[in-house]
Parts: C-alpha cells; structure tokens; sequence
C-alpha cells in the first residue's frame, strides 16, 4: 500500500522533474563562453557527456525505483546533482568539466523517477491526467533550461548558471523530503535480477514494445527537426541570430501544456486515438514544414508548434498505457521506453543533419515525414489499444 498522491505530491514532483532535466541542457546556450575558456573541444565533449550521463542514468538507476523507496532515491540525487553542479561551475580544465557533467547527466535522472513515482500513487482512472501534469513539467524544464541559462550567462558568464544551478538542486532535495510521501521498499530484487528483468519486460509485455516504438519513432522525426533548426533560421532568407533561434523552444512550451489534455483523453477513451492523432499531427507539421519552411517564418512556427503538440500528447498516452502493465515494475518499464526514444532520437538527429548537409531542408522534412508516417502505421495497426493491469503483479 501506498499513501495517496495529494496535490502538494503532485506539485513536488512536477517541479522535481522540471528541474532534473533541465541540468543537461543549461551548457546549450553557453558553449561559445565555455569554448573560449576551454577550446574548440569542448563544444563536443560538454554536451555529449550531458546526453550520454542522463542516458546511463535512466538504464542504471531508474530501475532502482522499483526495488527501493523512491523518495530516497530523489532526495539523494538532487543531494548529488548540487556537489556535481558545483564542480562543474568551479572546473579548473575541460576533463574535470567534462567528468562533471556526466555525473550531472547520471544524476538528472531524478525526472525519470518522478514520472513512475507519479504513476505508481496515482488512482488508475485519473493515472493518464497526473502523469500529464508531471510531464508538463519536465517538458517545460527541456524547453525553457537553454532561455534560462542562456539569459544569465549572458549578463553573468557560464559559471554562475551552475552554481545557481547547483542551489536550486539543494532546494529540490528539501521539496522532495518536505512533500513526497514516504513508501516503503516493496521489491528487495538484487541488482543484477533488476536488470535482466528489464529484458524479460521488453521480450513478454506487447502493449509496451508497441508504444515505445510509435513514440521512439516520433522522436527521431522530432529529433531530425531540432537538429536542424538552427541550421535553417540563422541562413538566408532569414538570418537569425542563435538568440532568435532559441525563442521557438518558447513556442514549443505551448505544446508541453497539451499533456495533462491528452492524459484525461486517454484515460477516458484510450491510448489508441491518442497515438494515432499525434503521430498525424507530427506527419502534418513536416507537411508544413516542406511547403513553407525555407520562405515563411510563420510556417516554421506552425511546424514547431505541430509537432510539439503531437510528439507530447502521444507520450503521455504511450506512457500512461505502459504505466498501467506491471504496477509493480514502472521503473523498468520506463527505462525500457526512454532508452528506446534515446535510441531512435540519436538516429534522427543524424538522419536529419546528414539530410540537411546533403539535400537541405527539403531533405529534412522528407526524413522527418517518413519516421513520422512509419509512427502512424504503426499506431493504426496497434492491436492492443487498451492494456489489463496485472492486478499487482510485478515483474
């Protein structure tokens, strides 16, 4: 048993997985300050360690939330996320910046245990509208981290982001303690059982490989769009500056808010049509984008706002579908699903570039339209729309 999840919970963990994630991205925006410390090097070496941490974070440490309290777990990772912040706002070389934002990105991975923590104490007829409202948070953080860090290191220099960085994940901690309830520890699994029971996870459970297919195809699509973005605004004939480029991840918060809608949706009617509806509204976001995205900025900012919209009301259905399979497993079901979408965003974001490079946008639109269109066939086709609880029963 455990204790219901209250609004002051709820709030918790919204602003708990806003605020994780948000660390690997705040370096974004203030690599050309770090390059001129460190060198050209580091403008590779900084955000790929970030990525990269964040992904051994979700396959090394999520799934402990299924064999430990998961209170403690965040408590303890916003404890280490304020040490390693404050290393790396205070890196004396680019090796010791670099091993810093690992761990930076390992240890953000406390966005990833408040999700299956908001599933787990959830009610199963409101589960699709709580992880929405948690979701929205930690979209929100992706999304408005680079304006946040960006604005600051503008007017104070890279450091201090981090070091400000680093008190606002001592105040997560004291949040976490302060309104999360304490559960008791349910699965005394041993760490190896833990991980090979991922496997029997993806290999047993249908409903699940379907669903992180769907949403990891989206992911590329979305992946190749934003890898390319930047690309397409800064050149001619728009010219915009790296700050004006920015300003569309505003434009992409819009869509964070179309989580909680489409979880009460979902947990109304189903995860199918919500799939299916925002795996076509990501296939007409690059139909937008090919017509009017090399001439029209409102173009590009329809697309943007499409596919915002679309990628996020699908993951919260496809989440909140495999949240409902094994009670007892979240933690595993949710590495199994993000390190499907980290698999297939890495693809699509090299799929889009080397699209860009080779043909331009045209390029990156058809790579983005045909990921997008494979999600569709593939949401259409779901012959599980509407996954049983196991009653309990884990994993």
């Amino acid at each position: 048993m455990t204790a219901p999840l209250d609004a002051k919970a709820r709030l918790g963990l919204t602003l708990i997985a806003g605020g994780a994630v948000a660390n690997i991205y705040y370096n974004q925006p203030l690599l050309g300050l770090i390059v001129a410390e460190f060198g050209d090097r580091a403008a590779l070496w900084v955000p790929t360690t970030a990525l990269v941490g964040y992904g051994l974070g979700i396959v090394g440490l999520v799934p402990l939330g299924d064999a430990l309290p998961r209170r403690a777990l965040i408590v303890g990772q916003c404890l280490g996320l304020a040490v390693a912040l404050l290393a790396v706002g205070l890196a004396p070389n680019l090796a010791c910046l670099a091993l810093a934002h690992l761990v930076v990105g390992v240890l953000s991975c406390a966005a990833q245990q408040a999700v299956p923590f908001a599933a787990e104490l959830a009610p199963d007829a409101s589960r699709g509208r709580i992880v929405g409202q948690v979701m929205t948070g930690l979209l929100t953080g992706i999304l408005l981290a680079r304006t946040a860090s960006g604005f600051l290191g503008a007017h104070l220099g890279w450091r201090p982001v981090f070091l400000v960085a680093s008190v606002v994940a001592l105040a997560m901690a004291g949040i976490a303690r302060a309104t999360l309830p304490h559960t008791a520890q349910t699965h005394p699994l041993r760490y190896r059982a833990l991980m090979l029971s991922i496997l029997h996870l993806a290999r047993t459970q249908p409903v699940l490989r379907t669903a992180s297919l769907s949403q990891a195809l989206l992911f590329a699509g979305f992946n190749a769009f934003w890898a390319t973005l930047a690309l397409l605004v800064e050149g001619p004939p728009f010219g915009l500056t790296a700050a004006g480029a920015g300003l569309f991840g505003v434009i992409g918060v819009c869509g964070a808010f179309v989580a909680p809608i489409s979880g009460r949706f979902t947990d109304r009617r189903g995860a199918k049509p919500v799939v299916l509806g925002g795996s076509l509204l990501v296939a007409l976001s690059f139909v937008v984008l090919w017509g009017g995205g090399t001439w029209s900025l409102v173009a590009v900012a329809l697309g943007v706002l499409l596919i915002d919209i679309g990628m996020n009301g699908a993951l919260i259905a496809n989440q909140t579908r495999a949240y409902a399979l094994v009670p007892g497993a979240r933690g595993r079901i949710n590495t199994v699903l993000f390190t499907t979408l980290f698999v297939f965003g890495a693809l699509g974001a090299y799929a889009g570039s080397q699209a860009f490079l080779l043909v331009g946008w045209p390029g990156v639109c058809a790579v983005g339209l045909a990921f997008s269109a494979l999600a569709v066939i593939v949401a259409a086709r779901d012959p599980h729309p509407h996954p049983h609880p196991l009653g309990g029963r884990s994993t």
